[in-house]
């Protein structure tokens, strides 16, 4: 029996006649979400079934408010095919981004699309207010939506272990419990890179494997292997930032010494020219990278960058190298030392095939789409999709 989980009452049971049943229309709808606008003759390739299977799974999905079909554009004397997309009225969820010093809420559709962004800055850092605050703006989206929203996805600046926040050095918590925004509707966490490298992989570099790594106020990321995330045994794995990459006298917020995530933001740029530790790192980081005073220490952040880049390839032996936030105006802006940093790095027999070192293609929107794919993993489920199907036509 396949299983899901009820957000009151735990597992449910799905039975093998019901997955059966759904197995080929999930395939679809994954392929939709991987590939908005695939015609439905290229799906029929792709998942290895006739036409008429693709044409009457299609329509069952469109009947079902799942997807839409549009004329495709000739392209021959062929029969002629239509492409697949979200349904104007099909599921929706609702994604959260907290952040050092605010945070953000929209919607996503199927095809990973994101719409009303919402907002707001930190009042007070303590968990309390900012999930209020996230909280009355899902509900918002959820009074506008109704039963359309399938579940909520929030991607955190923190470590989050077994479906909590274990810890945040930029917001100041640990151990938070996560409460639902929105009770009944099924509801998953993530730490902000981890979800942002997972939506790079499957977006950008689909099938590959993807070492991700971005900096905003330190550096995280995660390996993602073929689409999946590697993640450990709790769920806290791929905190890069606190690999011991740094000077091992310098402590880190998070109770080590040594670690990366102090060696290469704002933080490091203003300890490396002898200033105080600025209030907002972030921002440090962007006026250092164009200030001739800081040349230095910036150079030294890029190296580090380099570094513990070419240590985590040796370790996870990545396809792709992509690097989000400010990770690569810190490459641009000391390329040399950088490339030397890496190249030296590098084991012997990885210099002559080193992985591709791209810059992500994602932009700041990177957590939420990230959020919107764990979130469509919940969703994209026979239990889900049943319980859609009941919602909606009984």
């Amino acid at each position: 029996m396949a299983q899901a989980q009820d957000p009151d009452s735990g597992p449910i049971k799905v039975g093998r006649a019901e997955a059966a049943r759904w197995s080929g229309a999930l395939d679809l709808l994954r392929l939709v979400r991987a590939r908005p606008g695939v015609t439905r003759a290229e799906a029929a390739r792709v998942l290895g079934v006739g036409s008429g299977t693709a044409t009457e799974i299609s329509s069952r999905l469109r009947a079902l408010d799942l997807i839409a079909e549009q004329p495709a554009p000739p392209t021959g004397r062929g029969r002629p095919t239509t492409t697949l997309h979200a349904h104007p009225d099909g599921p929706l969820v609702a994604v959260v981004d907290i952040r050092q010093a605010e945070w953000r809420v929209a919607v996503a559709d199927l095809e990973g699309t994101l719409s009303e962004p919402a907002t707001g800055r930190h009042g007070s850092k303590r968990p309390e207010p900012v999930f209020a605050a996230v909280r009355e703006a899902v509900e918002g989206i959820a009074a506008r939506h109704g039963s359309r929203i399938r579940a909520v996805s929030v991607s955190a600046a923190a470590t989050v272990r077994r479906g909590r926040i274990g810890q945040s050095s930029v917001l100041g918590w640990r151990d938070v419990e996560v409460e639902p925004l929105l009770p009944g509707v099924p509801q998953v966490i993530g730490n902000d890179a981890t979800l942002a490298g997972l939506a790079e992989a499957r977006l950008a570099h689909p099938g590959k494997s993807v070492l991700y790594l971005t900096i905003e106020v330190g550096i995280g990321g995660v390996f993602v292997d073929h689409a999946f995330a590697v993640t450990g045994a709790t769920g806290a794995g791929g905190e890069f930032g606190h690999a011991p990459f740094g000077d091992p006298a310098v402590p880190c917020p998070c109770g080590a010494t040594g670690c990366w995530d102090v060696a290469v933001d704002g933080r490091a740029v203003a300890r490396l020219l002898g200033r105080p530790e600025p209030d907002d790192p972030r921002a440090y980081l962007i006026d250092a990278l164009v200030d001739p005073a800081s040349r230095a220490a910036v150079e030294q952040c890029s190296a580090s960058l380099g570094h513990g880049a070419a240590g985590l390839a040796n370790i996870l032996d990545p396809e792709v190298v992509s690097f989000g936030g400010l990770a690569p105006e810190l490459r641009r802006a000391a390329p040399g030392p950088f490339a030397a940093a890496f190249e030296a790095g590098l084991m012997g027999f990885r210099r002559d095939d080193p992985p591709e070192l791209i810059a992500s293609a994602l932009g700041p929107d990177a957590f939420l789409l990230g959020a919107a794919e764990a979130a469509f993993d919940v969703v994209l489920t026979e239990q889900s999709i049943g319980e859609w199907t009941s919602a909606r036509f009984g």
